[in-house]
């Protein structure tokens, strides 16, 4: 196999106040990150975040407008050929000739790595076998499926194995069997010593895989630690409740604000509400609202944040908005 930049030591990743700004808007607005060695570390945010940016400057394909940054003990501003040796990054969208196999995709990017001859047909084959593609490795790209596309893309960013792989909202459009293959490749991938770096707006997923997750929103970093510490962090408990009749959800939610002072969050199927409740007295107290006020209900419970959840009482919004300038 051909070599690659040797690894330096200390952590994977260092950034200290990066930042990137396309005209008047700041797409990623002073960031911090440690990211320590072997590690699934996920960036948490809705389209528009500052997430594609800030993996983009740390891949060295946009030069940061200000702060500085290490990937593998190499500065992105002095040693980019370094960083670029030792990564791997696959975008949101898949980056293959369609007209090609599977493995002639593969073969000729083993080639353009510098592997020769028959070590390139092996690297191929053995990121087939991993990838759980072997079978459709004579199909031409364009009749695989979403999920097949997907991890032929991320096998195809790694014919040489990178110290840190940056993965950009891996399981965007997939559906939830094709998600949770990729979720087992990505932890064997962290298993075997890659560095990850996670871009995701599936709160799940962030929940899933990462060790650590940092909360960004408008290109700010606003929470980060583990799943269990920022749940911990954002209140003692929520509660859940479903009505019966989904028309009276604005009035509910009306009430519940009301009595708790705390902002409510509705589900997307539009008949149940969370809130964030400090004791069971007030969780008694917002019940009691709506049943003076003939709210019916067919289900609460009260229990620990989701992430879901936490990232709606940081941000006070759920995870969707529109993509800024520079994000894809």
């Amino acid at each position: 196999m051909p070599d690659t930049a040797r690894p330096q030591k200390g952590a994977a990743i260092e950034a200290r106040g990066l930042s990137k700004h396309f005209g008047d808007v700041r797409a990623v607005d002073g960031i911090d990150l440690d990211v320590p060695r072997g590690m699934i570390f996920g960036i948490l945010g809705p389209n528009g975040a500052g997430k594609t940016t800030l993996l983009r400057m740390l891949a060295t394909l946009l030069p940061p407008d200000a702060g500085s940054a290490r990937v593998l003990g190499y500065d992105l501003a002095k040693s980019p050929h370094d960083v670029r040796a030792s990564i791997a990054m696959t975008g949101q969208f898949a980056s293959l000739d369609e007209d090609l196999t599977g493995r002639e995709n593969l073969i000729l990017l083993a080639r353009l790595w510098g592997f020769r001859g028959q070590s390139a047909k092996k690297r191929a084959d053995d990121l087939l076998i991993a990838f759980d593609l072997a079978d459709a490795s004579a199909k031409q790209v364009k009749d695989y499926s979403g999920g097949m596309r997907r991890r032929l893309d991320i096998a195809a960013s790694l014919v040489v194995t990178p110290g840190v792989l940056f993965l950009d909202e891996p399981t965007t459009g997939l559906d939830p069997m094709a998600r949770k293959s990729v979720w087992r490749m990505i932890r064997s991938l962290a298993d075997a010593g890659v560095t990850i770096l996670l871009t995701t707006q599936y709160l799940e997923e962030a929940d899933q895989l990462a060790a650590r997750i940092a909360v960004i929103d408008h290109g700010k970093k606003i929470a980060e630690g583990t799943s269990r510490e920022l749940k911990t962090a954002t209140g003692s408990g929520f509660l859940h409740l479903t009505l019966v009749d989904a028309t009276r959800i604005a009035e509910a939610e009306r009430l519940l604000e009301e009595t708790t002072g705390s902002k409510a969050q509705r589900s997307s199927e539009g008949s149940a509400l969370s809130l964030m409740v400090d004791t069971p007295q007030n969780a008694n107290r917002a019940i009691a609202a709506l049943i003076d006020a003939n709210i019916e209900l067919a289900d609460f419970s009260m229990g620990a944040p989701s992430l879901d959840e936490v990232f709606f009482a940081l941000t006070g919004h759920i995870t969707e908005s529109q993509p800024s300038p520079g994000e894809a």
